[in-house]
């Protein structure tokens, strides 16, 4: 049930932004930082982090928040007696950041469609964002509104009540992501290229102000109908198999696109989409791939696969980035997790990380390090 959603899916975590939302090369300069063999796991850490990443104090750890809820980082204690943990980059962050990797500048606007679903997808560390587009009883808000219904959720939950001030400011920051300035345009405006810059993820048009309260701020928000143009039909298949996988879908299966389109944490309502949306998505993905196919069923349409969905999905998702994972030096998923320090795998095996690495490998490499 919806109630218990919130748990299963996510950890709770409030505020640890320090109320900046994800900025324009943030990502990049995390992972540039963290495999530079002259800087590392502790870049975070040290007195010269500022310097290092070019930003202030509070940004450092912004990043550092960032990183780790787009899944690009997992945080890990610097040694077995410490409280300070350190942090390395995931497969995932290789892959896309890289500077032989899929698009470490974020120049496609696919990859800010696939690090929004990387930062909902379980395990999730903005619970606050999970309720916002997987648990609302409607598309229309405002931050008071988001606030009461996190807190609702983190009860139901059974989670330690938060602050109701940080639960608050994860609501702006949300706002702040995905929605324009607070300032209204003049008529006829645009939103320039310095709103852009200042949070990409406004490129991808979710959120919308619908009404301006005080000093011509926005009193209240809308989540987008209109029509996904920047999202490519195989970012949506992508999610869909990923969300398969994850709801325990195997080799030979299939799951209802009335699901994809409608489930709290399905790409329906992550990247506010209809069934029909979906259904063309899926269509063109499958006529070039031949694992999949839409089953037509009495009442409904199914997507089906002859394969496990998580590689499929991974599968159409590095063919629309040209091969990356065919191209000279570049790891699988075995060979980087071995090369990383010993502390990030135990760390990932403790908390049962198998959207990283799956769980025999997983247990087999951790396993040597005991």
């Amino acid at each position: 049930m919806l109630e218990t959603k919130l748990k299963d899916v996510a950890e709770p975590s409030f505020s640890r932004h320090e109320t900046f939302h994800p900025r324009f090369g943030w990502l990049l300069k995390a992972y540039t930082a963290l495999t530079n063999p002259d800087i590392g796991n502790d870049v975070f850490l040290r007195d010269n982090a500022t310097v290092t990443l070019g930003v202030g104090k509070n940004m450092v750890n912004a990043i550092r928040f960032w990183s780790y809820a787009f899944k690009l980082t997992v945080e890990y204690p610097k040694d077995p007696t410490s409280r300070a943990n350190v942090a390395s980059p995931t497969w995932e962050a290789r892959w896309l950041l890289d500077e032989n990797g899929a698009d470490p500048y974020l120049e496609d606007t696919a990859s800010l469609w696939l690090l929004h679903w990387w930062l909902l997808a379980k395990p999730c560390y903005t619970p606050t964002w999970w309720v916002a587009f997987h648990a609302q009883s409607t598309s229309r808000f405002k931050t008071a509104d988001l606030t009461e219904t996190t807190l609702r959720h983190v009860r139901l939950a059974g989670w330690e009540p938060p602050v109701e001030a940080s639960v608050a400011k994860d609501a702006d920051c949300l706002t702040k992501m995905y929605g324009r300035r607070d300032e209204q345009p003049a008529k006829g405006s645009r939103v320039g290229f310095e709103d852009m810059l200042d949070s990409t993820f406004r490129e991808l048009g979710l959120l919308e102000p619908i009404t301006f309260g005080r000093a011509n701020s926005v009193d209240s928000w809308k989540f987008t109908s209109t029509a996904r143009t920047s999202l490519p039909p195989a970012l949506v298949a992508y999610a869909c198999l990923d969300y398969a996988a994850r709801a325990g879908a195997q080799q030979g299966g299939s799951i209802a696109v009335a699901r994809l389109a409608n489930e709290p944490g399905g790409p329906g309502k992550a990247f506010r989409l209809r069934e029909p949306e979906i259904v063309n998505a899926l269509q063109e993905v499958a006529a070039a791939h031949p694992q999949l196919e839409l089953i037509e069923g009495i009442g409904q349409r199914s997507l089906g696969f002859n394969a496990h969905p998580k590689d499929l999905a991974w599968d159409v998702l590095d063919n629309y980035y040209g091969g990356v994972r065919a191209r000279d030096g570049f790891p699988d998923r075995e060979i980087w997790y071995a090369m990383q320090p010993p502390g990030m795998l135990r760390e990932m095996r403790r908390r049962g990380r198998t959207d990283l690495l799956d769980q025999p490998t997983l247990d087999r490499l951790a396993g040597a390090l005991v």
